[in-house]
Order: C-alpha cells, then sequence, then structure tokens
C-alpha cells in the first residue's frame, strides 16, 4: 500500500489532521509539534488523541511524522541553546507518548564554526540524554542539504552521530528528497548508485520515512529550497522512481512543497495515478 501524505497544521489537533488528510487522498501525515519558529506548545488533549488512535486504526492511516521546530539546535556554539533543544525535545517525546508508534523528525543542527566533529558529538550527547528505554517512538536524523554550517548533509556525518547513539533501536533516517541533491547525491541519474551508498555506510534498515520534494537549485547547489513537484531541478520521473524503488516503496512518503492544502491534493492525486 502506498502511504503518501503531507505537511499539515496541528492547531486543531490530531483527529482534524487525520479527517484533513483523508479528504485530499492521502493516508499519512506530517506535523510540527509546536510553533516551528518558536518554543511554545498547545497542552495535549488526551480525548483527542485517543480518538485519534481509534480513527487512525479503523481508517488504515498506519504512521504519522512528527517535525521538530526549526529554533532547535543541539549542537550550537551557545550552550543555552543546546538547552533549549534538549528541554524541547524531551518534551516531544513525552507528548509522542499519547500517540505511541510514530516517528519524530529532527534537523541535526549547524556547528555555527564549532567543526563538524563538535557538532556530531553534542548531537549524540543531547540524543543520549533524552533517549529513553520505555519509549516508543523512533526518532529521525533529517539528511540536509549542507547550507551553511548543517551538520548531517553526508551519509557519513549521519553515519557518525548515529554510531554515538547507546539506544541505536531508538533511532532512524528521514531523506529529503531536495535536500540530497543539493547535497550533492545525484538521485536524478543514479538514484541505486545513491541507494548503494547509503546502504553501505547507514544501512537501509535505518530510512524510515522520506520527504519528497522538488529543488530549485541544481545538484550541489546547497541551498535547500523545495519546489513543486514537477516544477524543479529533480522532475516528476525522478519523484515517481524513489517512490517505486524496491528499496523504498513501503516506507511514508510526505510532501513538504510550497503548496496551500489544495496544491497537496492535486499533488497526491497526480502521484497516486502516476505511481
Amino acid at each position: 500500500m502506498l502511504k503518501i501524505g503531507c505537511h499539515l497544521s496541528a492547531s486543531k489537533g490530531y483527529l482534524y489532521m487525520a479527517r484533513e488528510i483523508l479528504s485530499i487522498g492521502g493516508n499519512t501525515f506530517q506535523f510540527f509539534t509546536r510553533n516551528p519558529r518558536g518554543g511554545s506548545a498547545k497542552p495535549v488533549d488526551e480525548a483527542d488523541a485517543a480518538s485519534f488512535r481509534q480513527f487512525a486504526g479503523e481508517n488504515g492511516i498506519p504512521v504519522i511524522l512528527a517535525h521538530a521546530p526549526y529554533t532547535l539546535n543541539g549542537c550550537s556554539a551557545d550552550p543555552a541553546i543546546r538547552d533549549f533543544a534538549a528541554r524541547t525535545m524531551a518534551d516531544d517525546l513525552r507528548r509522542m507518548e499519547y500517540v505511541p508508534g510514530n516517528l519524530y523528525n529532527f534537523h541535526p543542527g549547524s556547528h555555527v564554526g564549532q567543526g563538524t566533529e563538535t557538532g556530531i558529538a553534542q548531537i549524540a550527547e543531547m540524543l543520549n540524554g533524552i533517549l529513553t528505554e520505555d519509549m516508543h517512538t523512533t526518532v529521525l536524523l533529517e539528511t540536509m542539504a549542507g547550507k551553511g554550517s548543517e551538520v548531517g548533509c553526508t551519509f557519513e556525518e549521519l553515519r557518525e552521530i548515529l554510531d554515538r547513539v547507546k539506544l541505536q533501536d531508538k533511532m532512524g533516517v528521514c531523506m529529503d528528497t531536495c535536500h540530497v541533491n543539493d547535497a550533492g547525491y545525484d538521485i536524478v541519474h543514479d538514484l541505486d548508485g545513491v541507494l548503494t551508498t547509503f546502504d553501505r555506510v547507514i544501512g537501509l534498515e535505518r530510512l524510515k520515512a522520506v520527504h519528497i520534494n522538488d529543488s530549485k537549485n541544481p545538484l550541489g547547489a546547497h541551498k535547500d529550497r523545495h519546489e513543486k513537484i514537477g516544477e524543479g531541478t529533480l522532475g516528476t520521473e525522478t519523484i515517481l522512481r524513489v517512490m517505486r524503488h524496491e528499496a523504498l516503496r513501503n516506507l511514508p512518503f510526505y510532501l513538504e512543497t510550497p503548496n496551500e492544502l489544495d496544491g497537496y491534493e492535486r499533488e497526491i492525486r497526480m502521484l497516486k495515478e502516476l505511481y
């Protein structure tokens, strides 16, 4: 079964998002755990979470993906910013226990001049202080485009973080098609080669979700600017090859293209028809 959805606003709760994604033809969705540019979060509505769990089971929503706010930077040079990231992520993961068995994705962070190795060590230290044996959420490192001092634009950097995390079974990776293109991985002309490299360095069993986005920029641009499907440098056929690939086809796919809900509906319909 193709698992496809898009990014939705969480302002009206889990059950509303579930109904909304079904109304536009999807069967999974991504949402921000809190204000993506800040740190505030609404209290968890336990009744809403319970209603969602029942609704998801009855309506074929197998998994959802929570996205950490962009303000998290677990490898900042500022200890206060690192502390904020750790406290916020820990709170997010406690909140995710109301909808257990799902995914939580975050951008590894930017080392802001400290160096990649320091950044990797700080990210892993943060995760080791947060993850617990009894949690029911899988935490995903997102592949990054490599703008500025971002950590995680190479598979090797992601592997280094993963290797330093004690609770290995709580971790995975989310691949973003725009980001890997902008990082220099040629999924347009050599998708098999890119996935072979990912498997050798990280392991395809670690890949738990895919962000399907076209890119405004060429291969290796290190820019991270998403484009609507078919309107960027990747093109519709590349996105479809990703979705159809034997190693990826059973993963959940999430659109983060520059769209409102009606645009997401068109893209979901198009991709399902072509798939």
